[in-house]
């Protein structure tokens, strides 16, 4: 009998064997000790994103669901989403992210710089999370001395142990993280500037009736929340994840140093081969039948595209990392109505780290001993990872 519990440390190191176990033996997988249902197969997975009538937002996107009732947008369903979206969806116009790559460049290049010379250096620390969270932390203006403090305080609130259960710490550091990002809101009413935050406090919000508002100060955190934890996190894991791959397959590393224009389809095979989030909660609003079990109504359903992007059915030698792989339909960034606005940003974030680091570091691997895993709900990476630099 196969087990899932993605909490468990071996799974988290590790999960793509039981992922296959469960497409192939499993594809409705039930775990009644921890309380929910699971999707493995591609198009299963697809399907449901987009099935809104059965699979609901609104109960929250993680197994224990502490998310619920949240005031994220990952967290509602039409109406309610469709409204804040499209307020949002104004943060990231192609126009505004193009705009933001050479700052993107000047960013990794000059924490790059500082590891020149050296024959190891921990590429989590000083790299891969310090580009993406300048990076958020510029477009949605979060002043430089809050933004490392902002990094942690979401580490914290992120941890789960492996009984799946929340450290009091966490409840503390979400606390502490809710309060700055508050302060820095009550700092931008005060003082308007050229961001993000000002942006929303001066875009309306129009109501089912018809009639307008303003945000208020607790939903302005609360999009600073979002967008600060969604926008560096990604991009903080697929960069580990990616070195990883490009040392494991060396020839592909080869191939886009010789040919840097490689690199746009390496990124989506990075985030097919190893997506920092693994799956995405759902809630059942009804009897939902599928390959002869029925999920009843009023259950949380896991949707595991950590499994998807490795299913035989959808994609040829799915283990293997090939960066001329053609992905037609991604699901690494959600599907359907939730999939991810800042997509295009982590694409343009990751594309650019990597034009930089092989620019530097053509040749490298990767100190398997040295790794360090961060155990969080539905956010699979690195907390560690020492890179040794072969040329």
């Amino acid at each position: 009998m196969i087990e899932y519990n993605p909490f468990h440390r071996a799974t988290v190191r590790n999960p793509f064997p039981v992922y296959k176990r469960l497409r192939d033996e499993a594809p409705v997988y039930h775990n009644e000790e921890l309380g929910f249902w699971a999707l493995t197969r591609y198009e299963d997975v697809v399907a449901a994103h987009l099935d809104v009538e059965h699979f609901s937002s609104a109960h929250g996107v993680t197994i224990e669901g502490v998310d619920q009732g949240a005031p994220f947008l990952i967290v509602k369903d039409p109406p309610e989403h469709t409204m804040h979206r499209k307020i949002v969806a104004r943060l990231f116009t192609p126009r505004r992210i193009a705009a933001l790559e050479p700052f993107i460049r000047r960013t990794a290049a000059d924490l790059l710089d500082k590891l020149d010379g050296l024959s190891e250096f921990e590429l989590v620390e000083n790299f891969s999370f310090r580009l993406p969270l300048d990076v958020i932390s510029e477009l949605i203006g979060i002043p430089a001395e809050s933004r490392e403090k902002i990094h942690h305080l979401s580490d914290r609130v992120a941890v789960r142990t492996e009984d799946n259960k929340t450290p009091e710490d966490a409840f503390v550091a979400s606390a502490e993280l809710l309060g700055l990002l508050a302060d820095l809101v009550k700092e931008r009413r005060a003082h308007p500037g050229d961001d993000v935050i000002t942006l929303l406090m001066n875009t309306p919000v129009e109501e089912e009736d018809g009639s307008t508002r303003s945000l208020g100060n607790g939903e302005l955190a609360s999009r600073f929340l979002e967008l600060a934890f969604a926008g560096h996190e990604t991009v903080a894991k697929l960069i580990p994840n990616g070195v990883i791959a490009l040392s494991r397959f060396p020839e592909a590393r080869r191939a886009i140093v010789a040919d840097p224009s490689l690199l746009g389809n390496a990124v989506e095979e990075m985030l097919r081969w190893d997506p920092p989030s693994h799956y995405q909660g759902r809630w059942t609003t009804q009897d939902v039948e599928l390959h002869g079990t029925v999920i009843p109504a009023d259950q949380r359903v896991i949707l595991v595209t950590g499994s998807a992007i490795r299913d035989e059915r959808k994609y040829a030698d799915p283990d293997v990392f090939d960066i001329s792989r053609d992905i037609d339909r991604h699901v690494s960034f959600g599907f359907g109505r939730h999939l991810c606005l800042g997509a295009s940003l982590a694409r343009l974030e990751t594309r650019v780290a990597f034009e930089e680091l092989l620019k530097r570091f053509p040749d490298f691997d990767y100190d398997e001993s040295g790794m360090e895993w961060a155990y969080s709900s539905n956010v699979r990476g690195l907390a560690k990872l020492p890179v040794r630099v072969l040329s």
